[in-house]
């Protein structure tokens, strides 16, 4: 049976979600929360398999909860809303950030239109986000102690002509963690990043503008043919597939998917490989499944460098754990030691 807490602030709204989730025979309702602290307190002492969020509720709000949460007793959180529209990039980065793993609207009432479906939508996705094994939220910790690396040892990126490259997949916790990272870099930082973040449709452009306005670097979408910078992020957007040519130029195309991933990790993982060969940096970060994998053997093959993000700074360490189960990674980080690996591993006579 899969558990699930219910937190909602009106008990007639609470009633209805309570009595579409007790008709399916697999889902056992074991809490309910009329407010965030309730629902961080029941999360704590009833361990549910997943919870069902709303935003707004008095004496603290499904945010403020679903940090603490994640702190306290890590647990996938669904965020909830009809008041606030979960379709606004600004609000759903903010759960994402928060730590909760989607968003969602909540059903409708009975004799609503799309009542049937979107109670299918809510039932299936909380059973879906039950199965992901999460960790605890790293925003919330007010100091990071990670393992010493041994910067000092490290060999610099062996640049070619064309530079460096940065290579980044990421999934579920991504937004965040990408922010964490991108708000840690220099402007002049002098090589391009590029971005393989698995987001609904319609996301993209909100999350690029987002980043780009809390970091000192340049993010952006990537477009078909642009010449790649330095101190920019090229993030792929809706179902397109981004790699690189052979003349540092930018190549979106509507290739298949790679395991059910379009944009695809390995996609770019490969591509960077055979473009740049012993020069990149690739990064694997929080993130359900096992997107970019495969690919990192290009990059180990080419030369290349492997970094994932370690499993106690990782919203949910799917991603990551294929990475490192694959044997191919060099370092294991928390994502506080990223940036500055980044950083170090971009030799002097680069640095402008």
């Amino acid at each position: 049976m899969i558990r699930v807490l219910v937190a909602e602030d009106s008990p007639t709204t609470r009633q209805w979600l309570v009595s579409i989730l007790r008709s399916d025979p697999e889902i056992e309702v074991v809490g309910e929360a009329k407010n965030g602290q309730e629902a961080v307190e029941l999360t704590h002492n009833l361990r549910p398999h997943v919870v069902a969020m709303d935003i707004v509720m008095p004496v603290m709000d499904g945010f403020e909860a679903t940090k603490r949460i994640m702190v306290a007793t890590p647990t996938p959180i669904v965020i909830i809303s009809n008041t606030v529209d979960v379709r606004e990039v600004k609000v759903a980065l903010k759960a994402l950030k928060a730590g909760a793993l989607t968003v969602g609207k909540k059903p409708g009432g009975p004799g609503t239109q799309d009542n049937d479906l979107e109670s299918s939508i809510f039932v299936s996705t909380l059973k879906i986000m039950s199965q992901v094994k999460v960790v605890g939220h790293w925003a919330d910790r007010s100091i990071l102690k990670p393992d010493a690396t041994p910067l000092a040892f490290l060999r610099k990126l062996p640049i070619g002509k064309k530079g460096g490259i940065v290579a980044i997949a990421t999934s579920t916790g991504g937004p965040a963690a990408l922010n964490k990272i991108f708000s840690e870099l220099p402007g002049d930082f002098p090589a391009p990043i590029l971005v393989v973040q698995h987001m609904a449709k319609g996301f993209m452009e909100g999350c690029a503008t987002w980043l780009n306005e809390n970091s000192n670097l340049r993010v952006k979408l990537g477009e078909e043919g642009e010449i790649l910078a330095p101190g920019t992020v090229y993030m792929a957007g809706d179902d397109l597939q981004m790699g690189v040519s052979q003349h540092s130029t930018l190549h979106l195309t509507s290739a298949d998917p790679i395991l059910g991933f379009r944009p695809s990790g390995t996609y770019l993982f490969e591509s960077v490989a055979r473009a740049y060969g012993s020069s990149v940096l690739a990064l694997v970060l929080t993130g359900m499944g096992s997107d970019g994998v495969a690919g990192l053997k290009s990059v180990k093959e080419a030369g290349g460098w492997i970094v994932a993000q370690d499993q106690d700074s990782s919203v949910v360490f799917g991603m990551p754990e294929e990475a490192i189960k694959s044997g191919q990674t060099d370092f294991v980080l928390p994502l506080g030691e990223i940036a500055p690996l980044m950083m170090e591993m971009i030799p002097a006579e680069v640095k402008k």
